[in-house]
């Protein structure tokens, strides 16, 4: 066989796999990148890890179709105008909590920090995803006009009450305090006596350093530790029933989401749903760490908040909730939602949970 004819063939064999290849892969063109563009309520700190940690999971479900550059705090808008940047489309998102924007509607502070029906945050986040509590924030939303769709997520433990001069003993020590709080907290603890000042995270060490404020709660143990309260304050309390539920808020501007494929809202969607558990296992044991640290290395005084001081919190609960209810009849709707799944939810697990304490107790003294 010549030469030729065997450079023909293998010439021939190659034209065939070449068109075959062009068949069976037509050239397509890549979709466009969405990008969203979303602030966080954080400068730094565990909660911008956390914020992180959502957009870490959408990312790695969403591969090349979905990208979202995370801000930090007043990046593009102050904390308290971040609501209505989304509404308005100036950011695509955010990652905050309903309590910095719960001057528009009071109710709002029901989704994380309302009343305790003896529940925690866990269950809270039952009633917003199995009790009715979405569709009522979706009520709310709409009744208050705004172009937003909000998941919630991460449900954290109970907030400290706080930062003091002096251990509180009781509740009448509170009076006439100056103390920084946030949402509906607010209103029970000026029930109770209290001056309350409302300041964003990063300013409250300075406010108690120059004397403006006299008491303090932000969120946890190692917030606080990083804000350098155990510099200002050696009496640190835990346990509150001022903020004993809270979680996240991630929040998207509507038509922007609904522009989104069905795919892409889903992984959005479901993506808050996985970071409930990240959350509490993450944080709850850097906040363990960070309160040994606090005690033992800053020298700061720990305390448990005395059963009498929280038993008047629940009584000003008491009072609040029924003049808000009076006032607002959406409000009143929300809180009988909150109340009846608290009630069936809690009695089954309040008669099947054991006395962990007791465990504890038995193992660490």
């Amino acid at each position: 066989m010549s030469d030729k004819k065997v450079s023909r063939r293998k010439f021939m064999r190659g034209s065939a796999l070449v068109a075959a290849g062009a068949l069976a892969a037509p050239s397509v063109a890549r979709a466009e990148q969405t990008v969203l563009k979303m602030q966080a309520a954080w400068g730094g700190g565990i909660f911008l890890e956390n914020a992180k940690s959502y957009v870490d999971r959408v990312h790695a479900m969403a591969g090349d179709a979905l990208k979202i550059d995370l801000l930090p705090v007043n990046s593009v808008v102050k904390t308290s105008q971040m609501q209505d940047a989304v509404h308005r489309g100036v950011l695509d998102a955010a990652h905050y909590v309903p309590a910095y924007w719960y001057s528009k509607s009071k109710t709002a502070s029901l989704f994380g920090t309302g009343p305790c029906f003896g529940w925690s945050s866990q269950e809270v986040l039952g009633w917003v995803h199995y009790g009715g509590g979405q569709e009522l924030f979706d009520e709310l939303m709409g009744t208050l006009g705004l172009n937003v769709v909000s998941f919630f997520n991460s449900p954290m433990p109970a907030q400290p009450l706080g930062w003091f001069k002096e251990q509180i003993e009781d509740a009448s020590q509170m009076v006439g305090l100056k103390y920084r709080t946030v949402g509906l907290a607010a209103d029970v603890l000026l029930e109770m006596g209290m001056s309350v000042v409302q300041l964003p995270g990063g300013e409250i060490q300075p406010a108690m350093k120059s004397g403006l404020i006299d008491a303090a709660e932000f969120n946890n143990p190692t917030s606080d530790r990083d804000f350098g309260m155990q510099d200002v304050s050696k009496h640190y309390h835990l346990a509150s029933f001022h903020q004993s539920q809270e979680f996240f808020e991630i929040t998207f501007n509507k038509r922007k989401f609904e522009s989104l494929s069905s795919e892409l809202q889903a992984i959005l969607k479901h993506a808050s749903e996985a970071e409930n558990s990240n959350f509490y296992w993450h944080n709850t044991k850097r906040y363990a760490e960070d309160l040994v640290k606090l005690r033992d290395e800053q020298g700061v005084n720990v305390y448990r908040t005395p059963d009498s001081v929280m038993s008047e919190q629940l009584k000003a609960w008491d009072i609040v909730v029924e003049r808000l209810s009076a006032e607002d009849a959406f409000f009143k709707k929300v809180i009988d939602s909150q109340k009846a799944y608290a009630k069936d939810v809690m009695n089954y697990l309040n008669l099947n949970q054991p006395d962990y304490k007791l465990a504890y107790q038995h193992h660490f003294g």
